[in-house]
């Protein structure tokens, strides 16, 4: 790993960590370099901000889903071609998942990446006391290292000049000062921002805004020498070929005409990992993207991916694509191998805050007030074409919604606050989001299952 990388962190979500991250790789574009943006957790909203930045997949490094000894491989693949990395972080930067020392926070995926980090820290409400926010973070954890702090929403020069005076103590340089400015108010909703694939022209407008203001204020050259000085790092990069290999080598040498597994995608279903279709092409699968809002499934569909999104916020939409619900029904009754997340799951169902949707699980979806969040440890409740029972995996659930189960189910999933999910023989369906990398194996198998059915 030679490649020149820097990790941008906040003390605390706020702080405006992701429009500095994409300013930065809009405007490190901009001078003509070849950019990686990479994501610290399991969002998949600000990747694909960074995707519209850069030009290139964006991607989530994550130590609880995919595990930790990947995550510097998953890296280097990443940036095969690049040469400079963004890595955004996740909330505060010693922030991990709750009551395991800060475990797949920020820090911890600096540390196993050997990246320096810059600070971003959010200056609007205080003058010299930043100064003590930033020789506590140096403090906290002296294996981290801490290279330079960008000063966000500062209010005018004076305020500026005190912010530095605290600063300055520390010994930590200002790599750059953010003024406030309207242009990067991205609209949100009730899980965050908007996602890039809904708004492409307003997302194009906020990254352009957010490279301009990095360009102006930012001392493009002093990050690039902090990247630079991001030590070599010897690490094999990820491969999802020599993965599936290594699991099953005949696995991806099968004769014959390669199966469609087709992957929901358009606005409702952007939430899916870059090494998702990776993997089902490695796999052996001809992967094919369409848009449940208004296409049918592409010709020869063999094997169906449902991920995750935004359905409660186009349920009318996608219940007047009455063709695509109905083929999806057609096809699942004659055994089409489908598996499904949060959006998929969703999808799956009757119906959804009562706009019918396909019908194929015996199940309600409803929006509520209530979010749900979080990692979670799952087991394997039932046996199906792609786990078996007793399978032990890690994932993350994120949603509003809710669905209400009629009786006599299969259930995917037992959690630790009991059964979720729904599944049929050839069909898994849960809220639960997973990292194939971590589980190579559900891709392989699902390809195995689509040669079946095309068979």
């Amino acid at each position: 790993m030679v490649i020149p990388r820097v990790v941008v962190a906040a003390p605390s979500s706020g702080a405006g960590k992701t429009t500095v991250a994409v300013g930065l790789m809009a405007a490190l574009r901009r001078a003509g370099h070849v950019v990686a943006g990479f994501k610290v957790g399991p969002d998949y909203i600000d990747p694909g901000f960074h995707a519209v930045a850069t030009g290139r997949p964006g991607r989530n490094l994550d130590p609880m889903l995919s595990g930790e000894e990947r995550v510097g491989p998953l890296f280097a693949h990443g940036s095969a071609g690049a040469d400079i990395a963004v890595v955004e972080g996740v909330m505060g930067l010693y922030d991990g998942a709750l009551g395991t020392e800060g475990f797949s926070s920020t820090a911890h995926v600096a540390k196993l990446l050997k990246a320096p980090v810059v600070l971003v820290v959010d200056a609007s409400a205080a003058g010299r006391s930043v100064g003590a926010v930033v020789q506590g973070f140096v403090a906290f954890d002296t294996e981290v290292w801490i290279v330079g702090v960008i000063l966000n929403k500062v209010g005018s020069d004076r305020h500026e000049t005190e912010v530095r005076a605290g600063i300055a103590p520390t010994g930590v340089p200002v790599l750059g000062v953010l003024r406030r400015d309207p242009r990067l108010t991205v609209p949100s909703r009730h899980l965050g921002l908007i996602p890039a694939t809904e708004q492409r022209e307003q997302a194009e407008d906020a990254v352009e805004a957010a490279a301009e203001l990095v360009h102006q204020g930012v001392d493009l050259q002093a990050f690039i020498a902090a990247a630079e000085a991001a030590p070599h790092h010897t690490t094999t990069p990820w491969d999802p070929t020599e993965e599936l290999t290594r699991l099953a080598p005949a696995s991806t040498t099968v004769p014959g005409r390669r199966p469609v597994v087709a992957v929901a995608g358009g606005p409702v279903f952007s939430f899916r990992y870059t090494e998702t279709t990776e993997l089902l092409d490695a796999a052996g699968a001809d992967v094919v993207t369409f848009d449940p809002l208004a296409d049918t499934l592409p010709e020869a569909t063999s094997a169906l991916y449902l991920g995750g999104g935004f359905p409660e916020l186009h349920a009318e939409a996608l219940s007047a694509n009455a063709k695509l619900r109905e083929q999806v029904a057609a096809q699942v009754l004659a055994g089409l191998p489908v598996v499904a997340e949060c959006a998929g799951l969703l999808y799956l169902c009757r119906e959804l805050d009562g706009h019918p949707m396909t019908g194929v699980l015996p199940a309600t979806g409803r929006m509520t007030s209530r979010l749900t969040l979080g990692y979670r440890t799952a087991v394997a409740a039932t046996s199906t074409d792609f786990f078996d029972e007793g399978r032990r995996v890690r994932g993350h659930e994120f949603h509003r919604t809710a669905i209400d189960l009629d009786a006599d189910v299969r259930p995917a999933w037992h959690l630790p606050a009991g059964v979720e999910g729904i599944t049929l023989p050839h069909v898994h369906a849960s809220y639960l989001h997973l990292h194939w990398t971590a589980t190579p194996d559900v891709p392989a198998r699902l390809v195995a299952a689509a040669r079946a059915h095309q068979r």
